[in-house]
């Protein structure tokens, strides 16, 4: 009986796992091998003849492993599908049009065209956007050939205008579905993230920004990619937190990479990781655990983007190998590293600085200029009563020219010839700069500077035959000398030249001297003699052959130099001259622009910006918001913050409003929307620049999903609280009618997002719903 059992047993789970695995084929079997099993009529238990044999073979096969099924489920969010369908539709429709340039595509467009050509351009923000337009660009055939003038000019068969305007455009359809998909992340309703959607949809500035070859489209896009990962990071475990940590790495990277305003929304990404590992403290796991989790996030989060960063310029100036227009901005050793850039002008022209040698000095940091000379002298008095030395002004002068010339001497010598061999100068000699064409030595006394009066003014020395003797000699401080005995070299040697009487470094100050200065800016002797302004290095270097002055003012008058071989730098050392350069960049944007606005100005949409007037209608685009939206969103900024602070309040006096899930929920709206708006916005109120309304887009889009989170949470109090629900139905019927307001008023001001109506006098005063719009409208004869 036992041994029966036992043997019953065995039969029935090798039956039962046969039958298991045979349902799906619905009791046939799939196995010769268990044929005999399938096919036997199970009566007493006992095996049949020979099927202990069969049985026991069996029992080590798993037929798990040998009937193997492969599933490829595929999920369409049909909602994410139609919305972004339909923001293809707005963002895509006659994107040719108007085949004239719009606003900032002037400039955008012109570094597409350097792009195309290989020649270096230099611009105060990141160059990601910009190869994104070119590699568009190069795709449809554009060959860099046209002429970006001026805005409004007509582009040309030559220029692929849908293919220049398509990257921007399908950045801008993309944001749509993106901005439901992060609402959804927050754990909204369904609803309330189409709402989202909605919103950007049907926001008009969105629409306008979209359609040109301008990069805010592009910049926000990564914005809310990079914290929608990282946000699913902290939601995750185990490898595929990392995987979206690094996703969201990646994008953080490009987003910076392409204004450096993106580094805001980095901030923010960086404070949600904090906040994630904060949260896990009062955990039990160990101390080591939580802080090699610490560590691994914030060094993805740093390590991915920087490579980016770092990888952008080093295909940019892989891209760009020739010189051009911008080279000036650089130093002179990486103008000499480019293709027919300050090689051109410094063929065969001798390495060590020596007596006699005839130089340029170069100012090395910040603005463009060269040491510079001419005959005017100071004004005896200046405008505030002070005195001069009345002595030859010395400034610093932003282009080229004959003056900018000196020769370097030796205070002991007579002779200007450079000798054979030639005595170079080194670290630590002391030496007299004599200006090329008046032959006056560069002197300085204790005389206050004409604009800066805490610094001692420089000149060319005249001897007036008063009590002012001459004050010379100049101590030469070679900075990057790789030895005490390091030689003065042309383009490569940083030099600080430190006046021997007062101690004082010749320095560019940075100011403009008045009109008897010719507006030149100043250069003064300072007794700060670290600052970076102190810092100059010989450009143009040629030896003094002739002895005589007149034969030497013609050597310099004709002084013509010949391409020549290029500099080498390295990436490294560009890279590094380029953030630089890129840091201390003053921006050139006008001051009172007619279009610029106020910080201040940008909630309540008081300003627009006109981008295009067509020449022959009165059809136009401008930059505009959807003014049902944009007010409806700065309101709603204002009522989650006093929701903060009642929330907050109540909570320190033992209130409890919401239910764990709700307050978390709340708490991590603020956090991702709330703080990211004010993050996007607040740091413009600091900047000494010329602003525009666009600049507000990349908080706006935060205050918009804001917007549409105080709603979601107006509804859930409305449905918690026994008192108040019956309101929810009158709630969902006021959002109904502003939601039609908000498509009505989309769709009244597309036609200045589209430019492609003609517009009369009556549509125009019909559009202009605040005083502070200015639209354009040309005169009929």
């Amino acid at each position: 009986m036992v041994l029966k059992k036992s043997t019953e047993n065995k039969s029935s789970k090798i039956s039962n796992k046969v039958i298991a695995l045979s349902e799906p084929e619905k009791g046939k079997c799939s196995l010769e091998n268990a044929s005999t099993t399938c096919k036997r009529e199970v009566d007493d238990g006992a095996p049949a003849e020979n099927e202990n044999e069969t049985m026991e073979s069996m029992q080590p096969i798993d037929v798990g492993e040998i009937i193997k099924s492969v599933y490829l489920t595929v999920e369409i969010d049909v909602v994410f599908v139609g919305l972004l369908l339909m923001a293809l539709c707005t963002r895509l429709y006659n994107l040719e049009e108007p085949k004239y340039i719009v606003f900032d595509e002037l400039h955008y467009g012109r570094y597409v065209s350097l792009y195309a050509k290989g020649v270096f351009f230099f611009d105060a923000h990141p160059p990601l956007g910009k190869q994104m337009l070119y590699l568009a660009g190069q795709m449809a055939g554009y060959d860099g050939n046209f002429t970006f003038d001026r805005i409004g000019s007509p582009y040309t068969e030559s220029v692929p205008v849908k293919a220049l305007r398509i990257v921007p455009a399908i950045c801008g359809s993309l944001l749509v579905p993106l901005s439901y998909q992060l609402m959804l992340e927050i754990s909204t309703y369904q609803i309330t993230a189409f709402l989202a959607a909605a919103l950007v949809l049907f926001e008009n500035c969105f629409l306008a920004q979209s359609r040109f070859m301008l990069l805010e489209s592009i910049q926000i896009l990564f914005s809310l990619f990079g914290i929608l990962c990282v946000l699913k990071s902290t939601r995750k475990k185990n490898i595929a937190s990392v995987i979206w940590l690094c996703f969201g790495a990646l994008s953080l990277g490009c987003c910076f990479s392409i204004k450096y305003s993106g580094l805001y929304t980095y901030y923010l990404a960086i404070f949600l990781i904090g906040r994630q590992m904060w949260k896990r403290i009062d955990q039990t796991e160990s101390t080591f655990k939580l802080c090699l989790s610490a560590l691994w996030r914030f060094f993805i989060l740093i390590f991915i983007p920087l490579l980016v960063y770092v990888g952008v310029f080093y295909a940019h100036l892989s891209m760009l190998p020739k010189a051009g227009p911008h080279d000036s901005v650089m130093t002179s050793a990486f103008q000499a590293s480019l293709k027919g850039g300050l090689a051109s002008i410094t063929k065969g022209q001798p390495l060590h600085v020596s007596h006699g040698s005839q130089i340029t000095l170069r100012h090395s940091h910040g603005r463009t200029c060269w040491l510079h000379s001419h005959a005017h002298v100071y004004p005896v008095r200046y405008s505030d009563a002070r005195g001069s030395s009345h002595q030859q002004q010395v400034t610093c002068y932003s282009f080229k020219d004959v003056n900018n010339w000196w020769i370097v001497k030796r205070p002991d010598q007579l002779s200007l010839a450079v000798s054979n061999p030639p005595d170079a100068i080194r670290h630590g000699d002391v030496v007299q700069l004599l200006h090329g064409i008046t032959s006056r030595a560069l002197n300085s006394h204790d005389v206050a500077a004409p604009v800066s009066p805490q610094s001692q003014e420089v000149s060319c020395y005249i001897d007036y035959n008063v009590s002012m003797p001459a004050q010379n000699l100049w101590h030469v401080e070679i900075i990057n000398r790789e030895s005490e005995d390091s030689t003065w070299d042309s383009i490569r040697s940083m030099v600080r030249l430190i006046h021997v009487d007062s101690g004082s470094a010749l320095r560019y100050s940075g100011r403009q001297l008045p009109s008897w200065g010719f507006h030149q800016h100043e250069v003064v002797a300072d007794k700060v003699i670290t600052h970076q302004d102190t810092i100059w290095n010989v450009e143009e270097h040629r030896y003094t052959k002739a002895e005589d002055r007149r034969e030497r003012e013609r050597e310099l008058v004709s002084a013509e130099m010949i391409p020549t071989t290029v500099t080498q730098l390295s990436f490294w050392e560009k890279f590094l001259e380029l953030q630089y350069k890129m840091i201390s960049h003053s921006p050139d944007a006008p001051q009172g622009h007619m279009f610029a606005s106020e910080p201040a100005e940008w909630p309540m949409l008081v300003r627009s910006i006109a981008y295009w007037l067509s020449p022959n209608s009165n059809a136009q685009v401008h930059l505009i918001g959807n003014l049902v939206t944009w007010y409806a969103g700065t309101i709603s900024v204002l009522i989650f913050g006093a929701l903060l602070a009642v929330y907050a309040i109540r909570q320190r006096r033992a209130y409890v409003d919401l239910p764990p899930y709700a307050a978390q929920k709340f708490y991590d709206a603020g956090c991702i929307l709330f703080l990211g708006y004010w993050l996007h916005y607040l740091p413009y109120f600091f900047m000494d620049r010329t602003l525009f309304l666009h600049h507000y887009l990349p908080a706006y889009i935060f205050k918009i999903l804001l917007l549409a989170y105080v709603i979601d949470h107006i509804f859930y109090i409305l449905c918690i609280s026994e008192k108040i629900k019956p309101f929810t139905h009158v709630f969902i019927l006021c959002i109904t009618i502003w939601m039609a307001y908000v498509i009505r008023t989309y769709k009244m001001f597309s036609v200045l997002s589209y430019g492609n109506m003609d517009l009369t006098e009556f549509d125009l005063l019909n559009l202009r719903w605040k005083d502070t719009w200015d639209f354009i409208l040309h005169k009929k004869n």
